[in-house]
C-alpha cells in the first residue's frame, strides 16, 4: 500500500524512537513509504521556535537517510490545494490539513498518531506514541 508519514513519524524515525506497531508499516517491504515537504517546513518551525525543551532535528540529514532508505517525496501539487481548500475545518493545524489533503487527494494511507485525523474522510493507520499501547 502507499503510506504518507505524518511529521510525527517523521520525528521518530529521526530520534530512532520509532515502536514495534510503526516499524510493521514501515519495514513491510510491500509498502511504499512517501513524507510531504510540508512535514520538513514543519520541522524546520520547530526547529525556530524557542520552547522548553530542547527540539532538533536536522532536516537536511533526515531527508538524506529517507531517499537513501526509498522513501518517495511527494511533492505539493496545485490539487493538493484545492483539496486542503474544501476540507471541513476539523483540525486547526494548517500542516497536518494540507498533509490530510495530500493524502485524500493521492488516495494513499496517512501513519499518523493524531488521533483527529480518523474524522476526515481518509485511510488513516493510527498508531499510538507510546511504545506499550
Amino acid at each position: 500500500m502507499d503510506i504518507l508519514l505524518d511529521t510525527n513519524i517523521l520525528i521518530m524515525i529521526a530520534r530512532g524512537t520509532l515502536t514495534e506497531k510503526h516499524r510493521y508499516y514501515i519495514e513491510n517491504g510491500d509498502n511504499a513509504l512517501f513524507y510531504s515537504p510540508v512535514s520538513l517546513w514543519e520541522i524546520a518551525i520547530k526547529n525556530t521556535t524557542p520552547r522548553r525543551s530542547p527540539f532538533f532535528v536536522d532536516i537536511e540529514v533526515l531527508e538524506r537517510h529517507l531517499l537513501a532508505d526509498g522513501y518517495g517525496e511527494l511533492a505539493i501539487q496545485s490539487s493538493h490545494i484545492q483539496t486542503f481548500e474544501k476540507l471541513p475545518r476539523l483540525h486547526k493545524d494548517p500542516f497536518d490539513r494540507l498533509l490530510i489533503a495530500q493524502a485524500l487527494r493521492q488516495d494513499y494511507h496517512l501513519l499518523t498518531s493524531d488521533q483527529s485525523f480518523p474524522s476526515y474522510p481518509i485511510r488513516t493507520l493510527l498508531v499510538s506514541l507510546s511504545p506499550t499501547d
